[in-house]
């Protein structure tokens, strides 16, 4: 069997350190802030970036450049025989279509992943990723097996402000005054391709109890074949709130009683879209060999 490279997108939270670890290439995801462009964990740093946000700096996101996509395949498989790329969520930006296009010129030795993942669950599938290249799996059959099981997670978030999701357009200006008013916290599902609205409560406390009972009935429901083989993996993210975001953990692990649950930061494009302190529960099915 020949050598895969695996190629990911920090939109997955695995930092440029973490990849070198483990033996996988992050592309960082381009901003623009002020209409000069940043990368992802090398020239733009959690902490930067929300401080901009904070101050209110316009911010766009962008997807990696072709030359940049191009140029880290050509290095790649002057090592390995095949890639496999694993981008974030096509239903969330069109890096992914992209990376399909570019792929065709790789007459198969590119394989580019669209399981709709973001964040925590993307991560997921680089780790799964790993495992199949260890087992003897080829690219498209990394690729095909990723695929057959992309509907297979959740992410539940709740939010600190309404701000960005008025700025963004999810919401209009009187909902949101509205919705300020009265300490409406929206949580939010992505169950595949979109970022959809799940539930709407008072307080961040409620809306915490929301997102824990709606991953308990997933696991019960959806994912219970899965929770008896012990194939569900419990994830949970948050953006830029650490300390909030570790005693909401605790809370966690008392529900879900020796399951170990991995923790990042949302990536940063999902956190221009939803602002500072924002919580997320997500759990995904890992591939079993």
């Amino acid at each position: 069997m020949g050598k895969i490279a695996i190629v990911t997108d920090s939109n997955s939270g695995i930092t440029q350190d973490e990849g070198r670890v483990l033996g996988v290439s992050v592309i960082p995801m381009p901003f623009y802030i002020n209409e000069v462009m940043y990368l992802e964990g090398i020239t733009l740093l959690q902490e930067e970036f929300y401080e901009k946000l904070k101050n209110d700096e316009p911010i766009s996101t962008s997807q990696p450049g072709p030359a940049d996509v191009c140029g880290l395949w050509d290095r790649l498989l002057e090592e390995n025989d095949e890639i496999v790329h694993i981008p974030m969520s096509s239903g969330l930006s069109n890096s992914c279509e992209t990376a399909m296009a570019l792929a065709r010129d790789y007459d198969g030795r590119v394989q580019v992943v669209d399981n709709q993942r973001i964040s925590v669950t993307q991560r997921q599938s680089v780790l799964d990723a790993l495992e199949l290249v260890k087992a003897g799996f080829s690219a498209i059959q990394i690729k095909e097996r990723l695929e057959a099981e992309k509907m297979e997670s959740s992410i539940y978030i709740t939010l600190e402000t309404l701000k960005y999701l008025k700025k963004g357009g999810r919401i209009t200006p009187a909902a949101a005054a509205i919705g300020t008013v009265l300490n409406l916290k929206p949580v939010l599902q992505i169950q595949g391709e979109k970022l959809d609205a799940y539930a709407k409560v008072r307080g961040k406390k409620q809306a915490k109890r929301v997102m824990v009972k709606a991953i308990k009935e997933d696991f019960e429901n959806r994912f219970a074949k899965y929770v008896e083989s012990g194939e569900m993996c419990l994830e949970m993210a948050y953006t830029g709130n650490r300390e909030e975001a570790e005693e909401f953990k605790k809370e966690v692990e008392k529900e879900f009683p020796g399951m170990e649950i991995q923790m990042d930061p949302l990536s940063l494009s999902v956190a221009c879209h939803i602002g500072h302190g924002a919580l997320a529960i997500a759990c995904a099915k890992k591939v079993t060999v």
